[in-house]
């Protein structure tokens, strides 16, 4: 009891951390509801001296205008088919690279794993103009897939690092009784392995997603015909040299926001279970 006693910290720096987790918590939050207020205000307004949460005379018209007399949905679609895609090609080639990379000790091993994670250092913009040509000359320029190809080469070398990371902490016992039941070595690798690596595979989908949702200069130098516009190019064509739609901005960025958060929510109860499962019990 007495050491109990001591280690406990004093009353002074418990409130302390609160206070702190609450002001960073309002901090957090409040560009949020910035955001949400400026999309519910009358006509075009952003500056403002209320400080109400709820402007007066709240109205859903930018809401409306942007789903009736603004191509919104067709951004919507486009986005969610990229986004889609990436999530399919980041998941499905990271799992399987990780895992080559985890068990497997061939010619170049070390020196890929280097060459991965050197592509992490390079801001996005160095790579925009090999990626171009490379799409130029695929044919692959203004097209949604040479999009999902320049998407996938910047979020793969981390994904696959994140796997590989996450292979390693499963014992290779399982598998090898998994071989010994008569599973086959992709059997082993399919029932066995991907099961127990669900905390990553969760983590690339949603990084994978996110990469890929809210993407902007990538998709400002691939896409050129307006039809093909995802939602940052679609939101952006709101702002112009001598005026911008602040009421349209603010409403799709909320609705931007909410297929996020939503994905996140529902793939956090995997993440979290996963993370709480032991692969081998002692």
């Amino acid at each position: 009891m007495v050491g109990s006693y001591l280690h406990k910290d004093p009353w002074w720096m418990t409130t302390l951390i609160y206070v702190f987790l609450i002001v960073f918590t309002i901090a957090t939050i409040y560009p949020i509801i910035v955001v949400i207020n400026v999309s519910l205000r009358p006509g075009n307004m952003l500056h403002t001296t209320s400080l109400s949460l709820i402007p007066k005379n709240a109205t859903l018209e930018a809401y409306r205008t942007l789903f009736l007399h603004k191509p919104f949905l067709r951004w919507l679609f486009n986005s969610t088919i990229v986004s889609g895609m990436v999530t399919i090609l980041g998941v499905s080639l990271a799992s399987t690279a990780g895992y080559a990379f985890s068990r497997f000790r061939f010619r170049g091993h070390d020196f890929g794993m280097i060459v991965l994670i050197t592509t992490q250092m390079f801001p996005v913009t160095m790579l925009l103009v090999p990626l171009f040509i490379m799409l130029i000359s695929l044919h692959l320029y203004d097209t949604f897939l040479g999009l999902v190809i320049a998407y996938s080469a910047t979020v793969l070398p981390f994904c696959i690092w994140q796997m590989k990371g996450y292979y390693d902490t499963i014992s290779v016992s399982l598998e090898e009784a998994a071989r010994i039941d008569g599973a086959s070595h992709f059997g082993a690798f399919y029932q066995i392995v991907l099961p127990l690596a669900a905390p990553a595979l969760v983590i690339t989908a949603l990084f994978s997603f996110m990469g890929a949702w809210s993407e902007y200069l990538v998709a400002a130098v691939i896409l050129n015909d307006k039809t093909l516009y995802t939602l940052p190019l679609g939101l952006k064509q709101f702002q112009s040299n001598f005026d911008t739609e602040w009421g349209l901005y603010a409403a799709g960025a909320v609705i931007v926001c909410i297929p996020v958060v939503a994905l996140f929510l529902v793939l956090s109860r995997w993440l979290i279970s996963g993370l709480t499962l032991g692969s081998v019990k002692g």
